[in-house]
């Protein structure tokens, strides 16, 4: 049955005018009460969505979806922490369409990081109005971009996060999507809660996926957990939406690394606004599998040593004693970029023994100059590995000043590496292959006015790279290399900015024509890619035994 012209809002034929009188059945009566004390035969009976394979069709909610209304309905403070491209987002549209139908005078809140989400989800839920028999319909008194407002006085809003967004307003349902995305959430939300908390009956439902730790979504979510807040929380991981198995994720891995992966798929909060290295940059980063392990398994081989190469090795230096580890890494400098080729970690191993494991390999990987934290007990492997293994090819910070073998992190130092390993990984002149390095650089976070690994995790290997960015912006790197980074990067930053500017066309001035010729082909646009060799040394490590 469709509506008369004089009966639809502003013409439109799926969507009832207010004012419009529905005459009511027994039957109609009886659909009527069930959609409205069950919002999951709602959604299922009459909500449609668009399919990417089939166009409009009816929504099937999967088992996980269903738990996840009656999340939204159960509780009136809901966080909920789902995987990407798990339907959380269109859910939340059809049970807040729900609740403005059939719940009279109320104000609905959709906010998200930008008015252009939010105004997405609320398009979607005017779809799925459009499409629901007329007799659920209770009509609708406004219905633009930015609102819908219907007959029984309840009404949905879009707008994006700020402090003023729903300041002064009366909220009963506040929707926050993609919350761990919002830029100054915290603000946000000091701003925001004294509105939803005055009322007995607000409802908050909060979802997202990860996206670090710190922000004001982990806080909320790890408060949930602890119950330490009044938020009920609700997870879907990749593994209970339909057709994800070990197959697909193997694959989605391969397509993107296994950080992404972990942090959009895996739920893992994996580093935070406040880590050193961008999140663009930390998303780029893809770790490999290592061609062989060694000394126990502390050793993790990338690449073998190859001929004639220059190899940089940093080390920091923990007790032994089972909690921080004393740490290696090996970086190639004839590449570009540099490149990681081997990682040593270990949390036992003595400040005593450690210069031996030292010298053994960087006399493999070609005489490697070594970099060595001389902090506490770095100054023992300093002097093992210089003074008493007679290795000559260590830094040395001062010829003049006594002891001065390795380099003393100050909080000058660290802020000097800190700034040289951001530009060296964001620049994508480091190739970093190693997982638990990644791990650190992702969990490597602003703390006061220096940086430190977030709770719970280590920054050893960071620390490394750190050691490695500070040696890069010093002359000795210079002299010894002929590589002058500062202007490697400034180069690359021009780089940057000059192809940001290049024109997609040409605009016409009324001058004769001027023929170009670009190999012939003007739509063909190619960059000569440098492929250095990386032909390796074959059984270098055959005379070496763990």
């Amino acid at each position: 049955m469709s509506l008369l012209q004089n009966e639809a809002y502003l013409g439109n034929p799926n969507v009832k005018r207010d004012g419009v009188l529905q005459v009511w059945t027994p039957e109609l009566l009886q659909i009527y009460k069930k959609c409205m004390d069950d919002p999951i035969y709602f959604a299922e009976e009459y909500v449609k969505v668009i399919s990417l394979d089939q166009g409009l069709v009816p929504f099937k909610l999967y088992p996980y979806q269903k738990e996840m209304f009656g999340h939204f309905n159960d509780n009136r403070f809901s966080i909920i922490l789902a995987c990407r491209q798990s339907g959380k987002s269109i859910s939340a549209c059809a049970y807040l369409l729900w609740y403005a139908l059939f719940h009279p005078e109320k104000t609905i809140a959709i906010l998200a990081n930008k008015g252009a989400t939010a105004r997405e989800m609320l398009s979607r839920i005017t779809l799925m109005l459009e499409n629901i028999p007329f007799f659920l319909q209770p009509g609708s008194k406004a219905l633009n971009k930015g609102s819908l407002e219907f007959s029984n006085n309840s009404r949905i809003l879009a707008a994006a996060t700020s402090g003023s967004s729903i300041r002064g307003m009366s909220v009963n349902l506040l929707y926050l999507d993609e919350f761990a995305f919002v830029e100054r959430a915290s603000e946000f939300y000091t701003s925001t809660y004294p509105v939803v908390s005055a009322g007995t009956g607000t409802k908050v439902i909060v979802t997202s996926t990860a996206n670090g730790i710190g922000n004001q979504f982990h806080k909320i979510w790890e408060g949930s957990i602890q119950g330490i807040n009044e938020f009920h929380n609700f997870r879907v991981d990749w593994w209970d939406v339909p057709g994800r198995n070990e197959e697909w994720k193997t694959q989605t891995i391969s397509n993107t690394s296994q950080l992404q992966f972990d942090q959009e798929f895996g739920n893992t909060f994996f580093g935070t606004g406040d880590t050193l290295i961008s999140a663009d940059c930390l998303l780029s980063l893809r770790s490999k599998l290592y061609k062989r392990e060694m000394e126990g398994g502390a050793l993790r081989i990338y690449e073998e040593p190859v001929e004639k190469h220059d190899y940089i090795m940093t080390v920091d230096v923990s007790k032994g004693r089972g909690q921080d580890y004393s740490t290696f890494t090996l970086i190639d400098i004839s590449v570009r970029p540099f490149a990681q080729v081997a990682v040593y970690r270990n949390n036992t191993i003595s400040p005593i023994l450690f210069p031996n494991i030292i010298y053994k390999y960087a006399k493999v990987y070609n005489e490697a100059y070594v970099v060595i934290e001389a902090n506490d007990q770095g100054g023992v492997v300093c002097n093992g590995l210089y003074h008493d293994l007679e290795y000559e090819n260590v830094h040395v910070e001062s010829s003049v000043k006594a002891n001065a073998i390795g380099i003393e992190i100050t909080r000058k130092t660290k802020r000097l590496g800190c700034s040289a390993i951001k530009d060296i990984l964001e620049t994508h002149k480091l190739e970093i292959v190693d997982d638990q390095t990644i791990l650190e650089i992702s969990t490597f976070e602003a703390r006061g006015q220096s940086y430190e690994a977030s709770d719970g995790n280590h920054d050893d290997l960071m620390m490394n790279l750190v050691m490695f960015g500070y040696f890069c912006s010093t002359q000795y790197f210079g002299d010894m290399t002929d590589i002058n980074l500062k202007q490697m990067l400034f180069d690359q930053r021009m780089k940057e900015i000059e192809e940001d500017i290049v024109p997609f066309g040409f605009i016409q001035n009324g001058q004769d024509d001027v023929d170009l010729d670009i190999r012939n082909d003007p739509d063909n646009w190619q960059v000569q890619g440098y492929e250095p060799d990386l032909s390796t040394t074959d059984g270098i490590f055959d005379r070496i035994k763990d």
